[in-house]
């Protein structure tokens, strides 16, 4: 395997933008190409690290998924969490687990290059761009401003959403909180369902991943994956936080912005 600097590297990058719409798995391909750091050890390797995320998800949101596992309060049978938040995520999850199962070899085998990343980059900043435009022309309020006020057709609408990020490059933030904008949530309340329902299909696709990815490592690979997680997790933890403080005050456009400018590197590392 690789130095454990690239393994610190790749951690950090993963950590910092797994939450934000920028697209992780982008940043890992293109952080990968830089580093030389390509293949299927590589795939897997990017895939993997994003439970180090996932966990600072965990912490940082620990009362809501402990809310999971009791019964929904009985002055608000409608709240987000017992058998119905557990149903809501399912629904959201479903979508994606679906389209990554039937696609995910294509996915991982076509699309884990600089060129398709460049693309979704591109493509993602363009409807963000757009959905903020009509979320400022819109005069409608919202209809979903708590995680209480989630539908099981909205959940299931913005698993559909959620479908895009597939794409390397275009983001699962982005989708899932472009999402549900369009389907009527509150900007800051789409993202923070954004962090929860990344959990169950991140910690799926890590699982099918590394089962099928497996020959290819031996114990010797650990400590660079174990490396990777950790400041993914740590990196992650500072992610969340500021991306949450941030959304109080801005919009997604900043993030759309940075994306396109992003991508003009992209193509010329590519024609060089």
């Amino acid at each position: 395997m690789e130095a454990l600097s690239t393994a610190v590297l790749l951690g950090l990058v993963e950590g910092l933008t797994e939450f934000l719409p920028v697209s992780s798995t982008g940043h890992l391909i293109l952080a990968g190409e830089a580093l030389g750091f390509s293949g299927p050890k590589a795939a897997t390797f990017e895939i993997a690290i994003q439970f180090g995320a996932i966990l600072a998800v965990l912490c940082l949101y620990r009362e809501r998924f402990l809310g999971l596992l009791r019964p929904a309060p009985e002055k608000n049978p409608r709240a987000f969490a017992g058998l119905r938040g557990i149903g809501l995520l399912l629904l959201t999850t479903l979508p994606g687990a679906v389209m990554g199962l039937l696609a995910g070899d294509f996915i991982k085998n076509h699309l884990f290059t600089p060129a398709s990343v460049a693309s979704a980059l591109l493509a993602g900043a363009l409807l963000m761009l757009l959905v903020e435009w009509r979320n400022a022309c819109s005069l409608r309020t919202s209809r979903c401003n708590s995680l209480d006020e989630l539908t099981p057709v909205l959940a299931l609408g913005i698993g559909c959403c959620q479908c895009m990020a597939l794409w390397p490059g275009f983001s699962r933030s982005a989708s899932t909180i472009m999402g549900g904008m369009l389907l009527g949530m509150r900007r800051e309340t789409a993202a923070e369902y954004s962090f929860l329902a990344a959990v169950p299909l991140i910690t799926g696709a890590v699982g099918y991943d590394l089962l099928k990815s497996l020959s290819l490592f031996n114990p010797a690979d650990l400590p660079f994956f174990a490396v990777g997680s950790l400041f993914a997790f740590l990196s992650a933890m500072i992610a969340i936080k500021a991306f949450i403080t941030l959304l109080g005050k801005i919009t997604l456009r900043p993030f759309a912005i940075y994306r396109i400018f992003l991508v003009i590197p992209v193509y010329w590392f590519m024609l060089h």
